[in-house]
């Protein structure tokens, strides 16, 4: 089943700003809030979509890739889903900590709950070949990563029993106002270190080097950034979530073949008296070999097209296509009868160049590829 439209979901155009997104996300957490709706899947589940679509939309390089991309730019991450397709209630509220605060619709949120803390994301790089990129691939990465040690314990701040936030009430002209701020004893984790094991930091957490799994997508793009819920570093505390692995691909340039998008170039050289003669070529596409007629009389700057032999699309809406470049090799150096053979047919009708008034230009040839 195809995924619901972000800006559909928030209600709001593709021409939204930041704050028209963030009002569309205010008015839907509204409407579907859980203090609002208790015991109501559906509006949880819409709640939950809604956090979603605000958590790409108001990142304006994850926006530029969905608006690209649509949903397939966050596909091959983990369980298949995008960025915050595996939050769950806690999640929401310790990630839009801003949204869910004093008087927002009048709904506690995350002052209701224990905080969360979240541990930081982790970037890598990970290099493809074109033959990668056009099956998709799944790859084993190792990566070095914070994890709570073996025998930690934590107990809960005697400062804000364990809310992770610290209360502040001041006057001003419109009455008295209340406003949260990060705990300051335990940084918003709602809990202090009690038992700290050897070899661990101030924060309870060592190094430990994993090997994770990554689904890569066929047809990705130079630069785009997937992600792996939960394979950064983890953070302090028995209620912490792990952060994220954020990871961006490399393209490794191909020794003959030349990305365009989703379409692969490829420069083949034929031999003079193969291009008049005509003859069979197998050429290695980024799916396989593939056999190609050369018609007799070829002439240099030929455009083949193989059509679907290329990259998929990303958005899944098709095939990109082979284009093959004819290049007539001429000889650099004649013997001498090779030379007289020359000098005899140089006066030839047949070797005299009789181009067509027809015969389009290289430029309009890869024009017409493309229309």
């Amino acid at each position: 089943m195809a995924k619901q439209d972000y800006y559909e979901i928030l209600g709001i155009s593709k021409s939204a700003t930041q704050a028209d997104i963030k009002k569309g996300y205010r008015k839907m957490a509204i409407k579907y809030h859980p203090d609002k709706n208790p015991d109501d899947k559906t509006a949880e589940e819409n709640f939950k979509k809604a956090a979603e679509a605000y958590e790409v939309l108001s990142d304006d390089n994850k926006k530029a890739r969905y608006d690209q991309y649509g949903h397939a730019a966050f596909e091959g991450t983990q369980g298949g889903r995008g960025f915050a397709g595996g939050m769950n209630m806690d999640d929401i509220f310790s990630q839009f900590g801003d949204i869910f605060g004093g008087g927002f619709g009048g709904f506690g949120g995350r002052s209701q709950r224990q905080a969360r803390v979240k541990g930081s994301n982790m970037r890598i790089r990970v290099k493809l070949t074109l033959e990668e990129i056009g099956k998709g691939v799944e790859k084993k990465v190792k990566v070095r990563r914070k994890v709570q040690a073996d025998g930690v314990r934590y107990s809960t701040c005697p400062t804000c029993n364990g809310s992770g936030q610290q209360m502040r009430v001041t006057n001003t002209i419109l009455g008295r106002m209340q406003t949260a701020t990060t705990c300051g004893t335990c940084g918003g984790a709602g809990e202090t270190l009690s038992n700290k094991p050897e070899g661990a930091d101030t924060q309870g957490l060592v190094f430990k080097e994993e090997t994770v799994s990554i689904n890569i997508p066929a047809g990705v793009t130079e630069g785009v950034q997937l992600k792996v819920g939960g394979k950064g570093n983890e953070a302090p505390g028995k209620n912490s979530i792990a952060g994220d692995l954020l990871v961006v691909i490399e393209e490794v340039e191909h020794e003959n073949l030349k990305r365009e998008g989703i379409n692969i170039h490829f420069d083949l050289y034929i031999s003079f008296c193969e291009a008049v003669l005509g003859t069979n070529k197998e050429v290695e596409t980024v799916s396989g070999k593939v056999k190609i007629k050369i018609d007799p009389g070829t002439q240099s700057g030929k455009i083949l097209r193989l059509k679907g032999k290329g990259l998929p699309s990303i958005e899944r809406y098709g095939m990109g296509d082979f284009l093959i470049h004819i290049n007539v090799w001429t000889p650099q150096e004649l013997n001498k009868d090779q030379r007289k053979f020359f000098e005899t047919m140089e006066n030839q009708e047949n070797f005299i160049p009789h181009p067509n008034k027809s015969d389009k230009s290289f430029f309009e040839k890869v024009k017409d590829m493309f229309s």
